[in-house]
């Protein structure tokens, strides 16, 4: 199993596996139309000893109340179901996380089952008075901070790019 940066021949098989892991073409979709758009801040994939695309993540920019804050938005993440349970998911999300600390960035938000992104070092954003635009998803918001001053003075609502508004 190896663990790193994508790169733009693993597109196909990114796509596939998300179509795979969502049944549906809604978050393959978006993360094709981020990554044409220039709004891929970072991927990460895993991939099996034949090269072939067994886990995802990806991560776009985000903004608090209209203002650029070095955060990104941790959508979407997936595993191939023969590969899930073996902690692939903690490997992407911490490979990630490493990335985007050595860049810079502040924080990482995501939308997420609190007991498995809880398990990676996220909390709920609620607590420092940050949500985002979809209805009832406070338990859900979760967000990391990777810098010490990340949430000094933010709050407020945090800002997906419109990609995001699609249904899925």
């Amino acid at each position: 199993m190896l663990i790193r940066v994508e790169i733009p021949i693993d597109a196909p098989g990114i796509d596939a596996l998300l179509r795979r892991s969502f049944n549906g073409n809604g978050e393959a979709d978006l993360v094709k139309d981020l990554r044409e758009d220039g709004l891929l801040t970072l991927g990460v994939v895993a991939t099996d000893d034949e090269g072939q695309v067994v886990g995802y993540a990806a991560f776009s920019p985000v903004a608090v109340e209209g203002e650029e804050l070095q955060w990104v938005g941790l959508a979407p993440l997936a595993v191939d179901e023969a590969y899930r349970g073996q902690g692939l998911a903690k490997q992407l999300v911490y490979e990630g996380l490493d990335s985007l600390n050595e860049f810079g960035y502040a924080a990482v938000v995501t939308l997420g089952e609190p007991a498995l992104y809880g398990r990676f070092g996220f909390v709920p954003a609620a607590q420092f008075d940050l949500r985002c635009a979809w209805p009832e998803t406070e338990a859900y918001f979760l967000i990391h901070p990777l810098a010490d001053d990340a949430l000094n003075g933010v709050s407020g609502l945090v800002e997906y790019h419109e990609h995001f508004n699609r249904e899925f």
